[in-house]
């Protein structure tokens, strides 16, 4: 399937049973450095009350708009 023409909640369960396989067969799936800096930011951010927080709603919405 064409992954341009899969909608948005189409392409995040492909990306879900991707990740899911790499536990099942024994392949660990490393994560990059950057994740550590990302999450770092993230953190900061919480901890200074400066965390934008979405509703479920919210979410869907600015995912079901990056597929359109």
């Amino acid at each position: 399937k064409d992954v341009s023409l899969m909608s948005a909640p189409e392409k995040l369960e492909a990306i879900d049973l991707i990740m899911n396989s790499f536990g099942k067969n024994g392949t660990e799936m490393p994560s990059p450095a950057w994740h550590q800096d990302v999450l770092s930011k993230r953190m900061r951010l919480i901890e200074s009350g400066e965390a934008k927080w979405l509703s479920i709603e919210e979410f869907e919405n600015e995912i079901n708009q990056l597929g359109s």
